[in-house]
């Protein structure tokens, strides 16, 4: 079974930066259809970023411009770039991968942005 780790999270100022990053127990990018998702409390889980194994990538609107979603096949890992961070986008992040018959999710990494 596939394992993912969420890590880089944290408290940010408005129009800051963070980086999360997705680290897979083994190589999956390329038969796993990557995305990052959130949840805001009060809120239903929306997705942010996708990424699929040939490397195409969306992205939810409220977030086209400003965030990016990458990949190191060396490293397993997966990472979402944020930039000019906004109070709406105080979430917790989760890494989420998925094939036809799997769906495995990191245990989400908290996002703050805050003066």
């Amino acid at each position: 079974q596939v394992q993912l780790v969420d890590a880089g999270g944290g408290l940010v100022q408005p129009g800051g930066s963070l980086r999360l990053s997705c680290a897979a127990s083994r190589s999956i990018f390329s038969t796993y259809i990557m995305d990052w998702y959130r949840q805001a409390p009060g809120n239903s889980r929306e997705l942010v970023a996708r990424m699929n194994p040939r490397g195409s990538t969306n992205y939810a609107d409220s977030v086209k411009g400003r965030f990016t979603i990458t990949r190191d096949n060396t490293k397993n890992t997966l990472y979402l770039q944020m930039n000019t961070l906004k109070p709406e986008d105080t979430a917790v992040y989760y890494c989420h991968g998925q094939t036809l018959n799997t769906h495995v999710w990191g245990q989400g990494t908290q996002v703050t942005v805050s003066s």
